[in-house]
């Protein structure tokens, strides 16, 4: 039996009006992290954070159900921040497979706190997400496709 994810993406603003999307396992685990203070501001590091009314989108992890397709000016700048996203991941450690578990251990202070990259299913990613504990997916790069 093939279980199904679901993420529910929120818009968000933060006390300095910068907008921005978080991930979420579910209403409830965004209500829970943002009790925690665990919802900040990717711009200026803001706890001061509130839900903005809109239609939340839910992103299934079955093939089927894909997402709107991007305007070209937002495929773009998608494009060019996950460039940048990566670029800095640069200073990171590779954990490979053992991302999900190596981000548990700094999470919980069983680790050296450090930047890290590394694989993780869809499945452990939202498990992260409920714990609390911030993933951000990337496409894989272009020389990682060879």
């Amino acid at each position: 039996m093939q279980r199904e994810f679901v993420v529910i993406v929120l818009d968000l603003e933060c006390e300095q009006a910068h907008r921005f999307e978080g991930w979420f396992a579910s209403a409830q685990a965004f209500e829970q992290q943002h009790a925690r203070l665990m919802v900040t501001c990717p711009v200026c590091g803001s706890h001061d954070v509130q839900r903005k009314l809109s239609a939340p989108h839910v992103a299934r992890s079955s093939a089927a159900d894909t997402a709107p397709a991007a305007q070209p000016d937002q495929t773009r700048i998608l494009a060019k921040l996950i460039d940048v996203l990566r670029d800095h991941g640069i200073d990171s450690e590779d954990v490979g497979q053992h991302f999900a578990e190596e981000a548990r251990k700094i999470h919980y202070g069983d680790a050296e706190e450090r930047a890290i990259r590394g694989k993780a299913s869809l499945g452990e990613a939202l498990k992260l997400l409920e714990e609390g504990i911030s993933v951000l997916p990337l496409p894989p790069a272009k020389e990682d496709l060879h």
